[in-house]
């Protein structure tokens, strides 16, 4: 069995990490950052026109009619260049429900915008710290209105539709709501990535649009798997990214008359980070195949992919901050980039932890 891309994705691949060089270095993601706006919109007006929001959408309804092992290179070049852009929320998630659980209606009402940028989606799932099972929701939906409160919410403050998860009567359901309604109140909250913003989002009465297929426990789960895999990808785009910015910086520092980088003390740490990062990425192809076939070892695969992908990120983030010396420290270096990055989006599905005992649940059963 071949889990390799083939030329013409790999060709798809370079174009995007040309594009993004040209159009998305590190000085993107810090301006984010440090001025205080939501995400970069150049970039996603771009990104847009690169038809890449709708990489895995049909082109009956405005998007590229790639498919998901497309749009997982296209996640790893974006993860590579720390984006500072709505990406994942919306095309792994809500772009992702219209096309698994959506009626045709709502599919022909929705893809298109989405695809084209004109709509940005979030996904409102938690709605609180710690661990949750989607059997405690407290956030209802009954009469076609959504009542509760979701955070924290991705992009909760540019996002103009939502896909939240809700008690219905027949279970977790997943439910459309537009946020510029009436009964919808989003507030910013503190985040340790502030280049990826996150809200605090209350529904008092919203109305809301369940999706055809997407209800019951299986069916959330389902569609979070998937964002896992794709997830994933970004994370193995920042850890590699990260592992060749502290090997360069390594090469190019002194000491005692020899770069730093031939010590056999970084030697041996740089060396356990790239072992990390292939493990990851062998498990991210493993996801991207079931993801692309719909074989049921998603269910699987995804845990695989979330937990190596994680931690191969975190490790990178933190070594690249202590291989950079005491510099790796400061704000003027780029090293807290990726290690917020890094935190952030080990958390953004469920931390790894979790996925670990999802893990073992779904073998034992």
């Amino acid at each position: 069995m071949n889990f390799d891309f083939s030329e013409d994705q790999k060709l798809l691949q370079k174009t995007a990490r040309d594009y993004l060089a040209d159009h998305c270095g590190l000085d993107v993601c810090r301006g984010v950052l440090e001025g205080g706006s939501s995400h970069s919109e150049p970039l996603w007006k771009g990104v847009a026109e690169m038809g890449w929001l709708g990489a895995a959408v049909p082109e009956e309804f405005g998007g590229a009619g790639f498919g998901r092992l497309e749009l997982a290179l296209i996640a790893q070049e974006l993860g590579r260049a720390l984006a500072p852009i709505p990406f994942g929320p919306s095309v792994y998630l809500v772009t992702e429900a219209l096309l698994e659980f959506g009626s045709d209606a709502q599919q022909k009402a929705w893809l298109p915008r989405l695809a084209s940028g004109e709509r940005i989606g979030t996904f409102a799932l938690t709605e609180r710290a710690g661990r949750g099972r989607l059997g405690d929701l407290e956030t209802t939906l009954a009469g076609g209105t959504v009542t509760g409160t979701k955070l924290p919410v991705p992009d909760g403050q540019i996002a103009g539709l939502a896909l939240v998860v809700a008690q219905g009567e027949g279970g977790p359901t997943l439910a459309l709501v537009e946020l510029d309604a009436s009964g919808v109140e989003a507030t910013p909250i503190t985040s340790i990535d502030p280049s990826r913003p996150q809200s605090r989002i209350v529904f008092e009465g919203a109305a809301a649009e369940p999706l055809e297929r997407g209800v019951g426990e299986q069916a959330v789960s389902h569609l979070i798997d998937r964002a896992a895999v794709l997830t994933a990808f970004e994370q193995i785009g920042g850890a590699e990214r990260a592992l060749e910015l502290t090997r360069e910086f390594t090469l190019g520092r002194y000491a005692f008359g020899r770069p730093v980088a031939s010590f056999q003390a970084l030697k041996h740490r740089m060396a356990d980070l790239y072992a990390a990062i292939q493990l990851a990425t062998s498990n991210a192809y493993y996801g991207a195949w079931a993801l692309s076939t719909g074989d049921a070892e998603l269910a699987t695969a995804a845990c695989g992919a979330r937990v190596s992908a994680s931690e191969a990120f975190d490790l990178a983030g933190k070594e690249m901050i202590q291989m950079y010396g005491g510099v790796g420290y400061t704000w003027e270096y780029d090293c807290h980039l990726f290690y917020r990055r890094a935190k952030l989006q080990a958390l953004a599905l469920g931390t790894p932890g979790e996925w670990r005992d999802r893990l073992i649940e779904r073998l034992e059963a």
